[in-house]
């Protein structure tokens, strides 16, 4: 980890792929001024999955971060390396807009890891029941086995409001390369789920700051990088997300103060979530 060269060249190599630098008021504006133009959503619901360790949790707070214009932590994030996933349970955060009780018109739910040893991790088949809408906010997640629907927690009957609306894969930089098949299987097995819901999908490459030192010295080489441009290829190759559906990012986690790069790569992210969700809700 940070010990990969990404062997810059004066040319930016990934600026015609995606710039986003001088963009950060104009796509918080955008967040800011959002309402579903469906009357039946009243908030966007996207769900994020990946192995376990890729910063799921710690996405979310970076995002609210972002929002809030100050360091937040409403999800606990673990920052421990134990190899199981650190979130249990089916749950979904809101962010707050303005003052108490105001939140934005789009949610996140956060779910176990996937995990390549059987009976850890969350199941293929819960994950496919929350994006149809079935699974309710605090389940206690099983890795043996799918929710029952007979659980206090199953939704019988799922409103358009109640589905999900973007599926986001989040996956580390530092590991890419070095994910096993059987994750890889799973997360394209995901893909393939989403894609039969016909729901958009937006991969989040996280911790780009650890695996390319140049990065890491200045965070507007993201798209500079020929090592993460490597990453971001075999990431598409892999799974089949097209460039404009990646975005690499680096997540809050030792900072006290948020900065406009950081905030600059969320919300350029958030923005393209919002606007699959949007599409999506209009064209069913």
């Amino acid at each position: 980890m940070g010990g990969k060269s990404s062997k810059m060249t004066p040319e930016p190599l990934m600026e015609k792929w995606r710039g986003v630098w001088g963009h950060k008021n104009k796509d918080l504006n955008f967040v800011n001024d959002y309402q579903p133009y469906n009357e039946e959503v009243k908030q966007l619901r996207v769900l994020l999955y990946g192995p376990t360790g890729a910063g799921k949790s710690s996405f979310l707070n970076t995002v609210d971060s972002a929002l809030q214009g100050r360091v937040t932590g409403q999800a606990l994030a673990d920052n421990t390396i134990t190899g199981s996933s650190f979130t249990s349970k089916h749950r979904t955060y809101q962010f707050n807009k303005g003052g108490p009780g105001t939140f934005y018109p789009f949610v996140f739910t956060d779910l176990m890891g996937l995990e390549k040893e059987t009976k850890k991790g969350v199941c293929l088949e819960d994950i496919k029941l929350a994006m149809k809408g079935h699974i309710q906010d605090g389940y206690e997640i099983n890795p043996c086995s799918k929710i029952s629907e007979d659980n206090q927690n199953y939704n019988k009957y799922p409103t358009l409001n109640d589905q999900v609306h973007v599926v986001v894969c989040v996956i580390a930089a530092t590991t890419e390369n070095i994910l096993s098949e059987e994750s890889m299987k799973q997360m394209r097995d995901v893909r393939l789920a989403a894609r039969d819901l016909g729901i958009p999908q937006v991969a989040i490459l996280t911790k780009i700051d650890e695996t390319c030192p140049e990065v890491k010295a200045d965070i507007k080489n993201v798209y500079k990088s020929r090592y993460l441009k490597q990453v971001v290829d075999n990431l598409s190759a892999k799974l089949g997300f097209t460039l404009t559906c990646i975005f690499p990012v680096k997540n809050y986690h030792s900072e006290i103060k948020t900065n406009d790069e950081v905030d600059t790569l969320i919300l350029s992210a958030l923005n393209m979530i919002i606007n699959l969700g949007e599409d999506y809700v209009n064209g069913l």
